[in-house]
């Protein structure tokens, strides 16, 4: 996804609208027929890696149907796929794919460590490429401004690296937003939005792993554009960028008053906008994205989970009107629900990507584990994800849960409702997605709003634990309605789960205590993990955090 200079060549821009209103449009189209798609995606699979060693280990030649499949094949996360992976890394072939991996992406596990997930060009091809350019319809259809400059959009994820890292075979292990998927793929229409922006390669030096100065330097040069859209994928870099524009403000107005970038002599020097920036903070006596882009349109990003508290508090700094785009429902590994119109949150099943199975939310993923077919999913209920692909991941739990929403041209709609873990101190089994609705419904109850929220189980006296929320108000929240939010808020998630009212009953759980930070806690919280070397796209919202180290980095309390 690296810079492609096409977006400024003539007609670009109409291909690739072409393309991407294409790709959406045979997707819809293949939904109708879902059953018969399913069983295409998997007879393909089959014959494709039945010489694989995997392929042989688990008689894919005899395998008819998915009957056959889900008897030959156990439900496995990455760590039953992790062995052939590295064999695979270190120039072993045939083992999971019969194509030769080109890249890795890399992905972060719930241990921290970096996944290795093998991109080969028949998953590319197959797989990615149709979702990929059918996740740009909404954004292309609605708002086609956003193609028509180089410049218009401002795409926070997109990182290129001049000498990325390798696997042992000399294969990049890098994240998707990384890659440059014309040279690896053929795809030269595949570079996305704002990968030709002015601040897309930055024509400065800037120290391997100082993200934040990468960070701060196109802001820098971003001020100076007429920015339509923010790409974000990750919503808390989206979330960040207020923050950021007051944290950075004076060197900016001067770098851009005397015509410098990251203390370099770049560009002519230009006090009008220096000044012009200067009055408006001034009068407004604050920076926001809606004050220096007053024609911002949209902002894509994953609207669900955590996002989908703080989300209106943010779109309020980037402008009144602007339009909140999902991003797709997907992982490094494959690709679950793609949004084909305007809704808020949904996707549809991405019919000739990949089989997919679901398991209630509730039930624990065993190898053995029942699942449910996309036509046995009922709309409201949340599932564990599995899928299988071309790839090479098979019957692969990819530890996220999804909410179906709806369904749509005869296929289910789903939502990316949060990760799989569950906090569990005490028996009550509470899923993410569980407390994210309990927060939504004390926030609505009480009109309050936040910035972000995070919360971990401490001692509450004898043998009795309690749920602590860390929050931060977007403004300032008066005592009667922290005592009121809370109160709703464990009456919520009474309601939300059972494991949770029991033992709240039972007194293994205390009511749940408030612990409020400072609006821009978070975004401090942020920072200072990007500048400890994580990649900005890695560092994502989380709301269970019983690290006690994190836990006291972002209130600035030890831990009970």
């Amino acid at each position: 996804m690296t810079t492609e200079h096409g977006w400024a060549s003539p007609g670009h821009a109409d291909r690739y609208r072409t393309r991407v209103l294409a790709e959406r449009d045979a997707l819809r189209a293949a939904l109708p027929d879902l059953r018969e798609r399913q069983q295409h995606v998997l007879t393909d699979l089959l014959e494709f890696n039945a010489g694989t060693e995997f392929g042989r280990t688990h008689d894919f030649g005899r395998i008819r149907d998915l009957d056959d499949f889900r008897k030959a094949v156990p439900v496995q996360d990455y760590a039953a796929h992790a062995p052939l992976i590295e064999r695979m890394a270190a120039g072993e072939q045939n083992l999971l794919s019969a194509d030769r991996p080109v890249v890795y992406f890399t992905s972060s596990g719930s241990t921290g460590a970096h996944k290795k997930i093998p991109i080969t060009p028949r998953f590319m091809r197959t797989v990615f490429f149709p979702f990929y350019y059918a996740a740009w319809a909404p954004l292309i259809e609605n708002f086609p401004e956003v193609a028509q400059r180089p410049d218009a959009v401002l795409n926070l994820k997109h990182d290129p690296l001049a000498a990325p890292p390798t696997t042992r075979d000399g294969h990049p292990h890098v994240g998707a937003s990384q890659v440059d998927f014309g040279e690896k793929f053929g795809e030269p229409l595949s570079a996305e939005l704002g990968t030709a922006a002015p601040w897309a390669t930055l024509p400065v030096e800037v120290a391997p792993g100082d993200h934040l100065e990468k960070m701060y330097l196109r802001l820098r040069l971003a001020v100076q554009s007429d920015v339509r859209c923010l790409i974000g994928i990750n919503p808390a870099m989206i979330a960040a960028v207020p923050y950021q524009l007051n944290l950075w403000w004076e060197r900016i107005v001067r770098e851009v008053r005397d015509g410098t970038l990251g203390g370099v002599r770049h560009g002519r020097p230009d006090p009008a906008r220096a000044a012009e920036l200067e009055r408006l903070a001034e009068y407004f006596g604050t920076v926001t994205p809606a004050l220096v882009w007053p024609r911002i349109r949209a902002l894509f990003g994953w609207t669900t989970g955590v996002a989908s508290l703080y989300l209106p508090a943010l779109r309020e700094d980037f402008g009144t009107g602007v339009s909140a785009l999902p991003a797709p429902v997907a992982a490094s590994e494959g690709p679950v629900g793609v949004p084909l119109d305007r809704h808020g949150s949904a996707g549809s099943l991405v019919a000739t990507a990949a089989v997919y199975e679901f398991v209630d939310a509730d039930a624990d993923l065993t190898p053995d584990v029942a699942t449910l077919l996309p036509h046995e999913v009922e709309p409201g209920r949340e599932y564990h994800v599995v899928f299988s692909h071309v790839g090479g991941l098979y019957r692969y739990a990819v530890g996220d849960v999804v909410q179906v929403v709806d369904s749509a041209d005869g296929a289910p709609r789903v939502r990316y409702a949060g990760r799989a873990n569950r906090s569990d101190a005490v028996g009550e089994r509470l899923r993410e997605s569980q407390v994210v609705r309990a927060l939504r419904t004390a926030l609505e109850s009480t009109g309050l709003g936040l910035r972000n929220v995070a919360c971990r189980v401490e001692p509450a006296g004898g043998t009795a634990r309690r749920y602590v929320f860390a929050v931060a108000p977007a403004l300032p929240w008066q005592d009667a309605e922290r005592t009121r939010f809370t109160a709703l808020l464990d009456a919520a998630l009474r309601r939300e789960s059972a494991g949770y009212h029991r033992a709240r009953a039972e007194g293994r759980l205390d009511p749940p205590a408030l612990l409020p930070l400072a609006p821009e806690a978070f975004h401090r919280d942020w920072h200072t993990a990007v500048g400890g070397g994580v990649r900005p796209t890695q560092v994502k919202d989380r709301l269970f955090r019983q690290d006690d180290l994190l836990w006291q980095r972002l209130t600035g309390t030890p831990a009970a």
